[in-house]
């Protein structure tokens, strides 16, 4: 590539410290962590000093490790015991052991056995209607995991890539224990971080595979205007572009050039979008290449030697530097000047390529990304996973999921332990894509896990009668729905912060709860409840609800200490499994006290881009706790400190009193001022201040100690049997005993012999033994 292209060069650390490396006549091993060893094997002695498509920086500070080399060469850090004899890698010639007694039995890898980790991801959700098998991640009860990257291509001094010549051996051993978070952060550090996403991406998308017309776009996003549900993200999908082609063009799955029956002013139908705080993206099927009948088709055929006249299509190849050229330059630039944000990026045709071991899906997540951030942009792609290393792509998206309701119970353990590989920003099919029926309770279900997610996009297929707007469901639905897609928008400064959070910190938003509980069984058994950000635990409800006490319910386990729900106010204490019920309006989203969460109090008064004037506070009582405020100019990478704000929130419970600090850094980005409020979760204590400098301190009190307390407990008791489909006479026994002067215990006792059914008694006792 010539030097305009430099923008395809990702940069890149890949030669390790000489003092980390032990190497032999055949054989290298590098020490990059104390926790993860690079081993490779070449008969001919020539080892691979460049960056491969999943190790850009292998450049790493050197941990302290001895050497005991004789016949059997041994390496020792404080986390592992590398034994070696020397010779081709083998199964009784190599090993490492995980120090620490992880285990009696398993905490020892061998060369070429299984590894029993705990599962990363997987390419796509197409078709799936409920569990699929998971790649590989670098977490385990074990203590240890592999990533074999003997056959992932190479890149170039020039940003290009080659292929390896499948003669040797390159592997890295994640040896960590049960020290889930710093396997994962050594993932990060050799492979490259996560980088930030743009604000607005954090917004609620909307997508439908579906022929819109222009204003028929328009007339739906004025809709959404109308209904007061926050848009921030439009996608169209294929029809966008000509589908309905000469069959001796091929089919009509990839394109470039818009309809104009549908679009006749796309410059102008963007810039509409745009005006509505929207940004847009396309989707792109490049598979079938530049046929005849596309704009750029003589400009595309020209530029690479072909004869136009001739009318022989451009076949596509992500491995050719001129189609590539040809590709961004000639077909994506000028829509992109129109006004087109980013790329949908849909490739399903395969992973194979010219190139050995070039992954075509790889090789477009990796140029588009780069090329994304051409004019110093935030840049942002939309695709599918293409193995370790995808995660410095975002945003993921998984696929045309099957409409079920065991699709919607596997993806939240399919998306939090996707960040045992390192990818954290998953985008599903929200109300999931094809097939099924319809189901109201499933659809608002499946919105409330996608507002709880990395990205929520509301997204189906071209059935006239599969699509998501809230309004087509019925009253109760359409209202929960509508509430939580609020919700999400509300919940922007704290997914921002985040989002920052996880491209300084390596901690993605979603993690599995055995990653900070690695020694608790209910934490790996229990795989559905996870962390959402550093504040908050969420229990999605994925099974349909009981037909008797009219509510949804779901098994957690909440670790120890006092937990307040968000949404409903309800108490509890920890260290605990349970069975938490919920009426339609809510899933379980719990905080532990200490726990700061800020929300902007008017998402609809500013777009998704901007930081809002008015913000809501919301602590829970019982301990002392802190969180940093983040937000940016929105500027380039956002890795740059000069355009990044901080405002740091404290809680002090002795005093009851939030210290709001004073903004420092890019405070250009921030209102002024700002109007505070502070919510005390488990309390009815709100306090309003403001509005108030931005770069002046601000203190807001709520009196000494206070203390999280349930006090909706008996209307609460009443609202569930009153709900409830079951003999009247049945309800005032259980209200009466339920209400009685005495041990929870007793109450429950008692409750268990009147025979109710199961459900009922499980929600009674959730309420009676929430707290003491």
């Amino acid at each position: 590539m010539t030097a305009e292209h430099e923008v395809y060069r990702i940069p890149t650390s890949p030669v390790a410290a000489p003092e980390a490396v032990v190497q032999g006549e055949t054989f290298r091993i590098t020490v990059l962590a104390d926790g993860l060893v690079r081993l490779e094997h070449a008969a001919d002695g020539r080892f691979e000093d460049r960056a491969s498509a999943f190790a850009l920086h292998r450049r790493q500070p050197v941990p302290e490790f001895d050497v005991r080399d004789g016949d059997v060469l041994e390496i020792v850090t404080a986390r592992l015991h590398l034994t070696y004899d020397k010779r081709p890698f083998s199964t009784s010639g190599l090993s490492v052991q995980v120090r620490g007694g992880v285990s009696n039995y398993h905490s020892v890898w061998r060369y070429g056995e299984d590894v029993p980790d705990l599962g990363g991801t997987a390419r796509t959700l197409d078709k799936a209607d409920g569990e699929i098998d998971l790649e590989p991640g670098v977490v385990s009860r074990w203590g240890y995991a592999v990533i074999d990257d003997s056959a992932t291509p190479v890149l170039t001094d020039d940003g290009w890539v080659e292929p390896r010549d499948g003669t040797r051996q390159d592997v890295y051993v994640f040896a960590y224990g049960l020290d889930h978070r710093e396997a994962v952060k050594a993932l990060y550090a050799v492979s490259g971080g996560q980088p930030l996403l743009p604000r607005y991406a954090l917004g609620n998308w909307w997508s439908r595979y579906y022929a819109y017309s222009a204003d028929e776009y328009r007339a739906l996003m004025e809709r959404f205007e109308a209904e007061r549900v926050p848009l921030s993200v439009a996608v169209l999908d294929m029809d966008w572009h000509h589908v309905d082609v000469d069959p001796v063009h091929g089919s009509g799955w990839t394109g470039y050039s818009w309809n104009r029956d549908l679009f006749p002013d796309p410059q102008g139908f963007l810039d509409d979008l745009h005006a509505r705080g929207l940004h847009v993206t396309l989707n792109v099927h490049p598979a079938d290449g530049v046929r005849q009948y596309e704009d750029a088709y003589v400009a595309v055929a020209q530029a690479l030697g072909h004869d136009p006249a001739a009318g022989a299509p451009v076949a596509f190849d992500v491995t050719d530097r001129e189609f590539v050229r040809a590709y961004f330059d000639l077909l994506h630039r000028p829509l992109e000047d129109q006004g087109v944000d980013f790329w949908w990026i849909d490739w399903q045709s395969g992973p194979y390529s010219r190139v050995a071991g070039l992954d075509p899906l790889w090789m477009l997540n990796h140029l588009h990304f780069l090329d994304n951030a051409r004019g110093g942009q935030r840049p942002l792609t939309f695709s599918r996973y293409a193995g370790p290393g995808s995660h410095r792509y975002p945003v993921g998206f998984s696929g045309d999921s099957v409409i079920s309701w065991d699709s919607l119970a596997f993806q939240p353990y399919f998306t939090s332990t996707a960040s045992n590989i390192g990818f954290g920003w998953w985008s599903h099919d929200v109300g999931g894509h094809y097939g099924g029926r319809r189901d109201d309770e499933l659809a608002t279900r499946w919105v409330q896990l996608g507002v709880l997610s990395p990205i929520t996009r509301l997204h189906s297929s071209n059935n006239p009668f599969n699509s998501k707007e809230p309004w087509r469901f019925n009253l109760e639905a359409r209202q929960v729905m509508s509430t939580w897609l609020r919700h999400r928008h509300r919940l922007l400064p704290y997914l921002h912060t985040m989002n920052h959070r996880a491209a300084r910190e390596g901690e993605p938003l979603v993690q599995p709860l055995y990653w900070e509980h690695p020694d608790v069984d209910d934490a790996y058994d229990l795989r559905n409840t996870y962390l959402f950000g550093s504040e908050l635990l969420v229990a999605p409800i994925t099974s349909p609800r009981d037909t008797r006490t009219m509510l949804g319910s779901v098994t957690a386990w909440l670790p120890p200490g006092t937990w307040v729900d968000v949404i409903t106010g309800q108490v509890y204490d920890g260290d605990r499994r349970l069975e938490l019920h919920r009426d339609l309006w809510s899933i379980p989203v719990l905080a532990r006290s200490g726990a700061i969460v800020p929300l902007d109090a008017d998402p609809s008064s500013a777009g998704a881009t901007d930081n809002p004037a008015t913000l809501e506070v919301c602590v829970v009582a019982g301990a002392d706790g802190r969180f940093v405020l983040v937000e940016d100019d929105g500027r380039g990478d956002g890795m740059d400190e000069s355009g990044v704000a901080r405002t740091e929130l404290v809680w002090d419970q002795a005093s009851g009193t939030l210290t709001i600090g004073a903004a420092t850094g890019a405070t250009h980005c921030m209102p002024a001022e700002r109007t505070w409020r502070l919510r005390l979760l488990g309390t009815d204590q709100v306090v309003g201040v403001g509005p108030h400098t931005t770069t002046e301190p601000l203190t807001v009190s709520v009196g000494d100690d206070p203390r999280p307390r349930d006090a909706r407990i008996g209307e609460r008791l009443f609202e569930l049997l009153d709900r409830a489909q079951i003999p009247f006479d049945v309800k005032q026994r259980v209200h009466a005993v339920a209400m009685r002067d005495m041990d929870a215990g007793v109450r429950m006792a008692h409750l268990g012999t009147l025979g109710l059914p199961p459900a009922l008694l499980s929600a009674v006792g959730e309420m009676l033994l929430a707290s003491p």
